[in-house]
């Protein structure tokens, strides 16, 4: 009966109704698709290789498996019923009687704190499936020759990875943006609480999609998908590449409703620089996500087009240009390193004050450099094609400008340093992961110069030198931080304590093992060795280096399971966590823990700084009373007065 009774509970669940919705919707768009083509003339039969009709037909099919998928999680209802002239929803979660709470995370659901599990729970998901990719390629490498896997399984496992890992920070970022930025700035929700459902929901197809890549033949191109080779690439190609396409809309949606709620829904008394360090980040990022994603969907759309109805974009002989393509994808690609890393480097500013019982050193100038670093972003995407057909003339100012983006980086860096300098440090979980990612992305920062310097670019580049600097900034700017993060706010989320121990065995072993992999891969870059090739000569030396990194990346890989492992168990059995057991001046920790439905039952004033840390009487926000909560212990500087009269509102006059 309980086997039964939760196979009844699984139909009831949003993604299963989702799937079941999208693939007969993908199966009739197949269908339609081949009977339009068969009253053509044309040719319908099946083939994986470049040249295959199914290019066609599986564009169709899987922007028909999308709209179905939508249709089916429920992420359209209120929306089809308004266009019906049928009454909606009220937007608010009302528990059913005999469903489990956790049914809500499988369904669709306009809460931002639930919308942020939602980002988060895919996004490690998407993590580890790449992340094994990784560790199979990686195993390959270990020793010359080809033992475990062919040369195209290897292509497609390298281009795979690195598209979900590309997918996996992006739900990384998506899953703190939401959960946390209402919280911070004093809102009840999100501006657009329903698009925000929407755009979670739209990653599940197109990661499925991607997937599916695999058994359709997997694609030789690498993360980046260039032309020609990306024309010329199976039919593996044209899934990834739609599914990147379906991607891009979630990050627009998502940048647009972060913006407007950071912009509109602030708390009374929050101006722009009373707001934390970590939405001034997320602001920037969104900027980046709401401007600059076109391109890559527009890059991707016109190799898509190119493969189904033969459009010359990029084919030189019938007067394209390859060129074209890496000017519109590193447009988007290289920005996107910073929508990457403007909310890990929000996080290391938010966490930091908090364990130095310090004031954040130079706000003002570190919530700017985030938007400096936005804005300048847009202005080095082609230190990336130093070694294509791009004008010569051209690489003089992306190097220089490439060097200058280093100004308001090194700011954030100086700005730490202060804040940590004298501070009465306390070594929890969170303030290892601050300090690590502070060390790995100094030290990314310290390996970019050489590639963006012609002389030396130009000898380092599609070396593992450039694949070491990619991943230790990203690791550093963001996926430290990230994890820093996870065990900083499980107390808010949960209620509950997660083991200190495992923790901090998470971050050690995870620190030393992805610091020896990285170490390897810059020594192997310098000697030579190119990326994304399966083979190389043993007579070159490479070996011992590959075997140390593959150990190292299986070691780095182990601790990301103590985490799941640890926090697991903690949801379950961990110890009840106080409201604030940081003793932070968030506004987000100065309410129950977990949040309510609602967050805050009246709207906070917010009466001072965010980061005055050890300042007698220095309060920052006022949240009504009966959003109030005591913890055992706070510091003076944390004892929050009752809350005043709220001043009569202007009547416009």
């Amino acid at each position: 009966m309980g086997l039964l009774r939760f196979t009844l509970n699984l139909r009831k669940l949003g993604v299963v109704k989702g799937y079941v919705w999208g693939t007969i919707a993908g199966g009739l768009g197949v269908l339609l698709t081949m009977l339009v083509r068969s009253a053509q003339g044309l040719d319908n039969s099946w083939s994986t290789l470049a040249d295959s009709p199914w290019n066609v037909i599986v564009m169709f099919g899987s922007v028909a498996f999308t709209l179905g998928f939508l249709v089916g999680v429920g992420s359209m209802d209120d929306w089809i019923k308004w266009m019906l002239g049928r009454p909606g929803s009220d937007g608010h979660y009302h528990p059913k009687k005999g469903v489990p709470h956790w049914h809500r995370f499988f369904n669709m659901d306009t809460n931002h704190k639930v919308v942020g599990i939602q980002y988060g729970g895919l996004g490690i998901l998407v993590l580890l499936l790449g992340g094994l990719l990784a560790l199979i390629f990686r195993t390959e490498l270990a020793e010359p020759g080809l033992q475990y896997i062919g040369e195209d399984t290897y292509n497609t496992y390298i281009g795979l990875h690195g598209q979900l890992m590309f997918v996996a920070v992006l739900l990384g970022v998506g899953a703190m943006a939401n959960y946390l930025v209402p919280l911070m700035i004093g809102a009840q929700d999100m501006a657009f609480p329903r698009m925000n459902g929407f755009a979670f929901w739209i990653n599940v197809p197109a990661a499925t999609l991607l997937l599916l890549a695999i058994p359709a033949g997997g694609f030789d191109t690498g993360w980046t998908a260039y032309p020609p080779l990306s024309v010329m690439a199976d039919l593996g190609m044209q899934l990834a590449l739609v599914a990147v396409f379906i991607l891009g809309f979630s990050s627009i949606l998502g940048g647009m409703n972060l913006i407007v709620t950071i912009f509109m829904m602030r708390a009374p008394g929050m101006s722009l620089f009373r707001m934390p360090i970590f939405v001034w980040g997320v602001l920037a990022t969104s900027l980046l996500q709401l401007t600059a994603t076109q391109f890559i969907g527009l890059s991707f759309l016109m190799v898509s087009i190119e493969r189904a109805a033969d459009i010359p974009f990029f084919d030189p002989a019938r007067g394209g240009d390859v060129t074209l393509y890496q000017h519109l994808f590193w447009f988007y690609s290289h920005p996107t390193v910073y929508i990457w890393i403007l909310p890990g480097l929000g996080i290391i500013s938010e966490i930091l004050p908090v364990f130095a019982r310090k004031p954040l050193f130079g706000y003002s100038f570190i919530a700017l450099s985030s938007m400096a670093i936005a804005v300048m972003g847009y202005l080095v995407w082609a230190h990336h094609m130093f070694a294509s057909a791009m004008d010569p003339f051209l690489r003089v100012p992306f190097m220089l400008t490439t060097l200058l983006i280093a100004v308001p980086t090194g700011i954030k860096f100086f700005s730490w340093l202060a804040t940590l300098w004298e501070g009465k440090i306390r070594f929890a979980t969170p303030m290892y992961f601050m300090i690590g990612s502070f060390m790995l992305f100094l030290l990314g920062g310290l390996t970019g110069p050489p590639s963006a310097l012609v002389v030396t670019g130009l000898h380092l580049h599609d070396s593992h030198f450039v694949v070491a600097h990619f991943h230790i900034t990203v690791f550093g700017g963001f996926v430290f931080a990230y994890f820093g993060a996870i065990y900083y706010w499980f107390p808010k989320i949960t209620g509950r304590m997660y083991s200190e121990f495992l923790g901090k065995a998470h971050f050690g072993i995870m620190f030393v093992g992805f610091v020896t992999f990285a170490l390897m891969l810059f020594r192997i870059g310098l000697l030579g060795m190119r990326r994304r090739i399966a083979d190389y000569d043993p007579a070159l030396g490479f070996d011992i280096y590959n075997t140390v990194a593959t150990v190292a990346a299986f070691v780095a890989g182990f601790s990301i399971l103590i985490m799941l492992a640890n926090l697991a168990f903690s949801v379950v059995y961990g110890r009840r966590a106080s409201h604030n057991p940081w003793r932070s001046r968030g506004l987000e920790w100065q309410i129950a823990s977990p949040p309510p439905e609602l967050n805050y039952s009246d709207l906070p004033q917010i009466v001072g700084n965010p980061y005055d840390y050890g300042l007698p009487g220095s309060v920052y926000a006022i949240v009504a009373p009966e959003d109030q909560v005591e913890d055992e212990g706070p510091p003076p500087e944390q004892i929050m007065p009752a809350k005043p009269a709220l001043p009569a509102p202007a009547t416009g006059d």
